[in-house]
């Protein structure tokens, strides 16, 4: 389910190669998946590298979007990165998405970089906090 959703949104979206969309990281990842009404319409995964953890291949399908299915699933991949003791959190975000990032606390560092095509920049959580602005709307939620 998981890759069908990205096969979707990366390959036939947005043009990714196929060939470069899985990779040796998914046999070791930890693999998340959105679900509404029993239909799987989000993924997302986690790779640890030594004490920091990537998330990436965050996708959902183009009807999902802006109905907090991303958020939600954002949010358990960083919830589940700093239960496997993550000191840091990154991820690498599309340019054209960082404001979503950015919203849960994720900080843009360094230039600009081309990956499979599409611009990206990375980005960092501390694995400790979500950041100021995250949290005051995790607050206001609750």
């Amino acid at each position: 389910m998981a890759f069908a959703i990205r096969m979707r949104v990366f390959v036939k979206e947005q043009g990714v190669p196929a060939e470069i969309e899985l990779d040796r990281d998914d046999k070791r990842a930890l693999h998340f998946l959105a679900t509404a009404g029993g239909k799987a319409v989000g993924t997302a995964r986690i790779v640890l590298h030594s004490r920091d953890a990537k998330i990436g291949r965050m996708a959902v399908l183009k009807s999902y979007r802006r109905k907090g299915v991303g958020n939600k699933l954002l949010r358990r991949a960083i919830a589940a990165a700093r239960r496997l003791g993550a000191k840091t959190i990154y991820l690498h975000a599309q340019v054209a998405v960082i404001g979503f990032y950015d919203r849960l606390g994720f900080r843009a560092v360094g230039p600009v970089f081309d990956e499979a095509g599409i611009p990206h920049r990375k980005m960092t959580l501390l694995a400790r906090g979500m950041g100021q602005k995250a949290k005051a709307k995790t607050h206001k939620q609750n």
